[in-house]
């Protein structure tokens, strides 16, 4: 899942809190199949853009001032699944939703004025990245893709059948159409991954770190595989060109979240330095380099697989980390 709170990352704020622990920002494993009673037709998918055009008429109507009880009639009870999906831990409630607005009402507006009439023209690589999913994994349905809008902390989340886009969020980090096209490429490949994913919370716990990395790695690995686009270019440079203090800080962190003697806090504290610090991460480090990390995991095991399709749907319901990571064939201090 990504949050973007520096301006890019839904794969972004995926806590392992909230893949392991009763956090309800986002559990693409674990949630009820939302899929739709008929298969998605790549050919003719569009954006369901019901609720965000709900929003934008309420955002004018009230000279993008709404309340909190405006809010709450006029948009999210008005709401469909989109909605009812990315209300917990995102949106929260009217009140929550009402201040965010008057917080920041320009980039409300930007978001209506500007970015919703490019949601349209991005259908076209939507429907691309669905005709690579349904070559790569023909056997898994394509989830319906809803645009809303939030409390500006989300720019996305998964559910089996669904993904729910946070435009506010996403405008925000898109200072142009050809930047916000390509952004929305991005979340369309790597939340459809997390739609189809099916993980068990029971057998993850006990290797949490090393379980979210190759849960997100290997989002941004078929994301690459569909697209033909490296996730976060810049990210990916960084860490080849310091890849041995990635791995040597990795190692040391996946150890303390494996120690029954460590606290939770502790525990988490090791966990976000990989994980969910999309605009705050260690110092002189990117964003959210646990993608990185999960991504090359995720590539050595298919690449190691004698059959690499089944390799791909293996990782999509992986339930040994250490499996996963052994396979991978990366030669890693023992962990």
């Amino acid at each position: 899942m990504r949050r973007l709170f520096r301006g890019l990352s839904v794969a972004g704020f995926g806590l392992l809190a909230a893949l392991l622990i009763n956090v309800p920002s986002h559990s693409p494993a674990f949630a009820q199949d939302d899929s739709s009673a008929e298969p998605l037709d790549p050919f003719t998918v569009t954006i369901e853009l019901d609720d965000a055009l709900h929003f934008a008429d309420l955002f004018r109507e009230t000279g993008g001032a709404p309340d909190a009880a405006q809010l709450k009639s006029g948009y999210l009870d008005r709401g469909g699944r989109a909605l009812e999906i990315f209300t917990p831990g995102r949106i929260v409630d009217a009140n929550n939703l009402a201040a965010n607005i008057a917080a920041d009402r320009a980039a409300y507006a930007d978001a209506v004025e500007r970015c919703l009439p490019m949601v349209r023209q991005s259908e076209s690589d939507l429907r691309a990245i669905y005709l690579a999913f349904r070559g790569l994994l023909p056997e898994r349905e394509l989830p319906r893709i809803a645009v809303v809008f939030g409390a500006g902390n989300s720019g996305g989340t998964a559910r089996p059948g669904m993904q729910v886009l946070g435009l506010e969020v996403l405008c925000r980090a898109s200072p142009d159409e050809a930047a916000f096209r390509a952004l929305m490429r991005d979340f369309f490949a790597h939340e459809t991954v997390h739609t189809m994913q099916r993980l068990d919370r029971a057998k993850l716990e006990r290797d949490g770190l090393l379980a979210a990395t190759i849960m997100e790695g290997t989002a941004d690995y078929i994301a690459h595989l569909v697209t033909g686009s490296v996730p976060d270019p810049a990210r990916a440079k960084w860490a080849r060109e310091n890849e041995e203090l990635v791995w040597r800080e990795f190692v040391a962190d996946v150890r303390i979240w494996r120690d029954p003697a460590i606290g939770m806090e502790r525990k988490m504290q090791a966990y976000t330095r990989w994980i969910g610090n999309a605009g705050n991460p260690p110092d002189g480090w990117p964003s959210e380099l646990g993608y990185w990390v999960g991504m090359r995991i995720a590539e050595g095991y298919v690449a190691n697989a004698p059959d690499r399709q089944a390799a791909i749907l293996e990782l999509l319901e992986f339930d040994n980390p250490s499996a996963v990571l052994a396979q991978s064939g990366l030669e890693l201090p023992s962990i």
